[in-house]
This record gives structure tokens, C-alpha cells and sequence, in this order.
């Protein structure tokens, strides 16, 4: 595979975009684990007391908030370096 130096801008701007959503799919995965989904055999509009109590268990599961959070900051700190690393221009030699 070829230095990101030498492709071409069009192909590192394709090269961020596919990381950015790869990013993205792996961070909806990673923040969607231990919670609890799924059909559960009743219409999910009703308003039955079965239907409030199996939302506050499908939300009991999973990371907390503050984790989430700080797991796509990461993510978004990440994809900002590389992007930062793959666009930015080539630098020119000094002839001194």
C-alpha cells in the first residue's frame, strides 16, 4: 500500500469518510452493549402498565451515560488526528 502522502486528495478524502463511518458503526456497537431489545409480544403504542415497566428494564441495562460519552469523544478525537494527518497538504522541502 502506497505512503498517504503519495494518494491523491480525492483518495484520502475517501479514505476519512470510510473511517469516519467505520468509526461510527463501532461506536453505536460499543455504546449499545448490555442493553436489552427486542420484540417482547404486545403492541409497543399501548399504554399498559406492562408496556411502561419493560421500558424502564430495556433502559436498565448497558454503560452509563458519562461512559458513552466519553467513548465517542474518543472516537471523535481520534478520527479528527488521523483526518488532520491524511488531509493536510504535503510539506515542501527547504532548499537552504
Amino acid at each position: 500500500m502506497r505512503s498517504p502522502r503519495r494518494l491523491n486528495l480525492g483518495q484520502r478524502i475517501v479514505i476519512v469518510i470510510g473511517l469516519g463511518v467505520g468509526l461510527a458503526v463501532f461506536g453505536l456497537w460499543a455504546t449499545s452493549q448490555g442493553i436489552a431489545s427486542g420484540w417482547v409480544g404486545y403492541a409497543p403504542l399501548s399504554s399498559s402498565a406492562a408496556y411502561r415497566s419493560s421500558l424502564s428494564i430495556a433502559f436498565a441495562g448497558g454503560l452509563h451515560p458519562w461512559v458513552r460519552l466519553v467513548i465517542w469523544l474518543a472516537l471523535i478525537v481520534f478520527w479528527t488526528v488521523v483526518s488532520i494527518v491524511f488531509l493536510r497538504s504535503p510539506s515542501e522541502r527547504r532548499h537552504d
